[in-house]
């Protein structure tokens, strides 16, 4: 059964300031389309409200507030917000699931990761798939789960230590290779998915990003698009990473997962499914993401390097 055509029918997008929420949101209301902007800060909702969005102010735990905020739409956009422990993550989804229930919401895209199909052992990942199966489990609901490549906007984080170190670190093997994706390209085809509604069921679909690229590789196009061609990667203790990712504010249990992500990275368990394919790979290239993304956010770049 298809959900017919109302033609004031709203699209609500969750996490609506963030990366891939807010391409979602401005290429929905871009088409006219009427869209419901929800997140927990108003003001960082503002900028979607100017362009004629309606703001829902709500915490991803409120399974009533999101339930309201659900009501009456045509589709969803459905994302988790950074994790900080697995508890939290699984109240999210909860709520999240139980809201979608309620509301009798009929199609959403909903935002996982590539090794989401891995139930335990993959940090962040494993909530993601606990995810999936909520949504799966909810009668009527047509569910598109976007499982995304490594996001290409992760590798600003190491903005500050290549200044005041000189080099790029992190906890995943130097030739490993992984799918990065620029979180723009997550949004553009959610956006599109949500505007032609073409799915039903339960579907996956993988976003592979570009090319899959090792941290090696990763570092030399960083280096030479900040002016910066000898910058080199260097390998990290797990111990290392998390004491760092604690420094930076991430909470104890929530630096731990990020280290169990990375150890199921090198061993190859956070993988993807698919073969590459026109339909999995996204159009940025890393060089692309550098010089539009990174290279911007870099202070002190060397000009036309």
């Amino acid at each position: 059964m298809t959900l017919p055509v109302v033609a004031d029918a709203t699209y609500v997008i969750l996490g609506a300031s963030g990366n891939t929420g807010s391409i979602v949101a401005n290429f929905l209301l871009s088409k006219g389309e009427k869209v419901r902007v929800v997140g927990r800060d108003a003001g960082r909702l503002q900028r979607f409200v100017d362009k004629g969005a309606e703001a829902f102010t709500a915490d991803l735990s409120d399974a009533a507030a999101l339930s309201k905020a659900f009501s009456g739409a045509r589709a969803a956009y459905l994302l988790l917000p950074p994790v900080k422990t697995r508890e939290a993550q699984e109240r999210e989804s909860d709520a999240i699931a139980k809201a979608v229930n309620q509301s009798g919401l009929r199609y959403a895209v909903n935002l996982s990761s590539y090794g989401a199909q891995v139930p335990e052992g993959t940090g962040p990942v494993a909530g993601l798939h606990s995810a999936e199966e909520k949504l799966n489990a909810i009668g009527g609901l047509n569910v598109l789960h976007l499982r995304a490549a490594y996001f290409m906007e992760n590798n600003l984080a190491a903005i500050g230590m290549i200044h005041g170190m000189g080099i790029f670190g992190n906890a995943l093997l130097p030739d490993v290779k992984l799918p990065m994706i620029a979180t723009r390209d997550v949004g553009d085809y959610a956006a599109q998915r949500l505007l032609h509604l073409d799915f039903s069921g339960e579907q996956t679909r993988e976003l592979l990003g570009e090319r899959d690229l090792s941290m090696t590789e990763a570092t030399a196009v960083i280096g030479r698009g900040i002016g910066k061609p000898d910058l080199e990667y260097k390998q990290f203790s797990y111990d290392q990473v998390e004491q760092a990712l604690t420094q930076m504010g991430v909470p104890p249990k929530g630096a731990a997962l990020y280290i169990e992500m990375y150890k199921a990275i090198n061993a190859g368990v956070l993988a993807p499914l698919e073969p590459r394919s026109s339909e999995n790979t996204t159009p940025t290239s890393f060089e692309r993401f550098v010089q539009d993304v990174f290279a911007v956010a870099y202070p002190g770049k060397v000009p036309n390097a």
